[in-house]
């Protein structure tokens, strides 16, 4: 089995902010699921179908399409497709990091 290292930031802050704040607990789940995909490559990156994700997650096609929305628009994500039809590729950004680097 894989292990992978949250940050904390990931339970002390953007929990309580997305599921409790926004109320977006179907966010909260698919930023994690990417978190871990993404992990495992060097950019942070995964290309993976809207319905792979639902699959994965439990969640339903539209659940998800909504939570990539509203993850893009928190910038938590960065999400691109070659063409329309193309399977998205999203990149997991990590915000947190930045504002680290400029308090130290």
């Amino acid at each position: 089995m894989i292990q992978i290292t949250l940050d904390a930031y990931l339970l002390d802050c953007l929990l309580p902010d997305l599921v409790g704040h926004d109320r977006r607990l179907s966010s909260f789940i698919i930023y994690l699921y990417l978190y871990r995909q993404a992990s495992q490559q060097t950019n942070w990156s995964v290309r993976i179908s809207h319905q792979s994700i639902a699959t994965s997650t439990g969640l339903s096609r539209s659940a998800v399409q909504s939570a990539l929305a509203h993850l893009q628009n928190r910038q938590l994500i960065a999400t691109s497709r070659a063409h329309p039809t193309a399977v998205p590729l999203h990149r997991v950004l990590r915000p947190w990091l930045r504002l680290n680097r400029q308090r130290t």
